[in-house]
């Protein structure tokens, strides 16, 4: 399931990707699906193991095939182990809501990514958040858990003030707001309750079949309760000055 949208932000084979604080993986195998160049990031070493086994099975299915290259490395959001300008992308989803020196995450992002690249950040939209926080304390008061709540205007100021000009934004996975806000009303961590496990059996179904039906359901409804807001964005300048964009990307 994923919340960037590769038709806003094109992904070319031979660019160099970082998806930061990839977890599961599902943006860094969509990059290197489409021939880029990979750098699975994150700060939780144990999140890698299985990246990396994804990585060798695409290769050897020949989803991904050379010159394309990936790689999971540990990584600290607010101190990047990479040379300035390094990438042409950047995927940073849902992880800015854990980070509680997000300003820092976003300078290291900016700097890391080359002048004229892309970033795509993706952070959970306010009002379905502020459902959640209201339902459960147990939903965000956990180690590593959520520590804010990211309005739009908080989120492109952020962007700008670290030197990246949005482009666009929408928000995603409206149906998955309202699993969320059931799971928080009735106890986040009781996946055995049976509303719950309906509704989990529909979005798989909906993941696995992507029936029209629902497909225009989600898109009515992200605008107005969409889970994820996601943000596009460009770096439009460097110290001594502006910089042209990439006609190419």
């Amino acid at each position: 399931m994923l919340t960037v949208d590769f038709t806003r932000f094109p992904v070319s084979a031979g660019d160099l990707v970082l998806d930061l604080g990839c977890g599961a993986g599902r943006h860094a195998f969509e990059a290197y699906r489409r021939g880029a160049n990979v750098v699975a990031a994150d700060l939780d070493g144990g999140e890698l193991t299985p990246v990396r086994g994804m990585f060798a099975a695409m290769r050897a299915e020949g989803e991904a095939a050379p010159p394309a290259a990936a790689a999971p490395v540990t990584a600290d959001a607010t101190k990047l182990p990479f040379p300035d300008d390094s990438f042409d992308r950047v995927i940073a989803a849902e992880i800015l809501e854990h980070v509680p020196r997000d300003r820092r995450a976003l300078a290291e992002i900016a700097r890391v990514l080359r002048p004229g690249g892309l970033a795509a950040v993706t952070v959970p939209a306010w009002l379905p958040e502020r459902v959640c926080w209201a339902l459960s304390r147990e939903y965000h008061e956990v180690p590593g858990g959520h520590v804010r709540i990211f309005t739009r205007a908080e989120l492109t100021a952020k962007l700008a003030g670290a030197g990246l000009e949005v482009t666009g934004s929408h928000h995603a996975h409206g149906l998955h707001s309202p699993y969320w806000w059931l799971k928080c009303a009735v106890g986040v961590h009781d996946d055995r309750n049976p509303a719950v496990r309906g509704y989990h059996r529909l979005l798989v179904w909906d993941i696995m079949r992507r029936p029209a039906l629902t497909r225009l359901s989600e898109a009515a409804l992200n605008p107005l309760i969409g889970k994820s807001l996601v943000v596009y964005a460009r770096k439009t300048f460097i110290q001594n000055g502006p910089v042209v964009p990439d006609a190419a990307h």
